[in-house]
């Protein structure tokens, strides 16, 4: 299993020259791969494109970049862009956000959210394959259209699916699936269960499965679950994330989250990896003074293993 970071969403603060310093000092501490939301601060493509320039070997990728404010072709041409910037080390993840961002902040329609999700991919895969575009759908049409950026390859694509009419297409129509707020119950008996076979099903090799967590290194762990209940209150009250929450059988965001020791720690990255996880996402929480270094150093020691 793969151990990656979670950096940029919490730290509003943050120029672009500081996530650069920040990206470089996390390769050099041996973390596999760095993830990055697209939340309202930095583009997370354009973001992952400027890093990836300045890094040279850390993995990247979008966890996730909302699919309805940006046409398939697009984000294609920012996926090839940061593809060939990078070394091809980039990994584009896709999600199709939430009812009340898309609705009420951009003023787009919901409905049918997995037909917009399944006709974006079919328009989307071909270009980050090399390939031309030709689609006629109800959302999309696209004919003849395709990109050549220089030294870029094949992107992988992750799709942020949690029911299971979107798992199966995840499973059916691209690399794998990234999750947030989702319990290591709800993984296991699930979310990989479903998406493996869909994949299969479809011919497709195994998927990846990017579990993402809150995660920190502490003895007070009452005092941190506390501390990560209110930061992360909002996630609780989205309906995909409650749904998922509702599942695993526990109250909010803060009971899912690894909190603990090292060893700990250890152990649920090792029942996250036995089940299946192949990438982990881990969003580091500061509930405390020097929580985020002692973090981030037991997570270097975790990929250097």
């Amino acid at each position: 299993m793969r151990i990656g970071l979670m950096m940029g969403a919490a730290d509003r603060g943050a120029t672009v020259a500081d996530l650069v310093r920040q990206a470089q000092d996390i390769e050099a501490r041996g973390i596999h791969d760095l993830w990055m939301a697209n939340t309202f601060a930095q583009d997370a493509i354009s973001m992952l494109t400027v890093i990836g320039h300045a890094t040279k070997r850390i993995g990247l990728g979008t966890a996730v970049t909302p699919t309805y404010p940006r046409h398939p072709t697009a984000i294609a041409q920012q996926a090839l862009t940061a593809a060939g910037a990078s070394n091809n080390r980039f990994c584009l993840g896709i999600g199709l956000s939430h009812r009340p961002v898309i609705e009420n902040m951009l003023g787009f329609s919901y409905d049918k959210p997995a037909r917009h999700m399944r006709e974006y991919l079919a328009v989307l895969d071909p270009l980050l394959r090399g390939e031309a575009a030709n689609f006629d759908g109800e959302h999309y049409r696209v004919h003849g259209l395709k990109l050549q950026v220089p030294g870029a390859e094949s992107v992988p694509v992750v799709v942020a699916a949690l029911g299971p009419v979107m798992l199966k297409l995840a499973g059916a129509a691209s690399d794998g699936t990234t999750t947030w707020m989702t319990g290591p119950k709800t993984l296991e008996s699930h979310i990989i269960p479903s998406i493996h076979k869909a994949a299969g099903d479809a011919g497709r090799p195994a998927p990846m499965v990017v579990g993402g967590f809150p995660i920190v290194l502490t003895r007070q762990v009452d005092a941190a679950r506390e501390r990560i209940a209110k930061a992360l209150t909002v996630y609780g009250q989205l309906d995909s994330y409650r749904a998922m929450l509702d599942r695993e059988g526990v109250r909010g965001p803060a009971d899912i989250a690894l909190v603990g020791d090292e060893s700990v720690l250890v152990a649920e990255l090792a029942r996250l990896r036995d089940m299946g996880v192949t990438h982990f996402n881990g969003a580091i929480v500061q509930v405390e003074d020097g929580a985020y270094d002692r973090t981030l150093e037991f997570m270097s020691s975790q990929a250097l293993a």
